[in-house]
């Protein structure tokens, strides 16, 4: 199994971020809450906004959202960067011995069980947004 990529965790911490503080949003304080290379925060800016998620305000810096928080769910970050192989979240080992019997139909068998897991997170993160994160970050006073 390949594990899904931290951009998909650093980017909804970007696009969190943005959303609380956008007039502050460049690319190094986006870093240094993240606590990580600007670098690697302009990359995944630069796919949230090819993604239709963010623009970048040329000259002064800073980002903002597209749509609001409550639009935006997890499920749209993790389309936006792609972070599974192939479409796929589970992959599977090479070569299993074919004279085996668990070898020779493992994969078949499984493959049908994982996509449906692959399906059931893909639903769960259609069901959340920025905002409900936001709002368990920021509660009501």
């Amino acid at each position: 199994m390949k594990q899904i990529s931290s951009r998909f965790s650093i980017a909804v911490h970007t696009l969190s971020l943005i959303a609380v503080v956008p007039t502050e949003c460049t690319g190094d304080f986006i870093a240094r809450s993240v606590n990580t290379n600007p670098v690697i925060i302009r990359r995944i800016m630069s796919t949230l906004k090819k993604a239709g998620l963010i623009d970048v305000r040329p000259g002064v810096g800073g980002a903002y959202l597209l749509k609001p928080p409550a639009e935006i769910t997890l499920l749209d970050i993790y389309h936006a960067l792609d972070v599974v192989e192939d479409g796929q979240l589970f992959n599977f080992h090479k070569h299993p011995n074919p004279a085996c019997s668990v070898g020779s139909m493992i994969e078949h068998t499984l493959r049908a069980e994982l996509v449906e897991a692959q399906l059931a997170m893909e639903e769960r993160l259609k069901c959340v947004t920025i905002q409900q994160l936001m709002d368990q970050v920021q509660p009501d006073e």
